[in-house]
């Protein structure tokens, strides 16, 4: 398993200011059209769905994904690996 934060994200997904259900609509709707083997970084300051929403959602997709909480900016980063 790569370390996802250490590699170059294919796409950038902002979604900071947005709440739920937006933070996960917005990061399927991106997946869905992004090519296999797509890193995406979604930027989220939304608790619920970076701690809960989005990393559910991975997980029942069978993505691989990193979360990186920004204490001092507020935000996380979410790294998802589309296989």
């Amino acid at each position: 398993m790569a370390d996802l934060k250490s590699m170059t994200p294919t796409e950038t997904l902002d979604v900071l200011g947005r709440v739920c259900p937006y933070p996960l609509v917005l990061t399927k709707k991106t997946l869905e059209k992004a090519a296999a083997g797509t890193l995406l970084k979604v930027l989220c300051d939304a608790p619920a769905s970076a701690e809960d929403t989005i990393p559910k959602y991975c997980e029942k997709q069978g993505f691989e994904f990193e979360l990186i909480k920004l204490e001092d900016k507020g935000y996380w980063e979410i790294f998802i690996k589309k296989p």
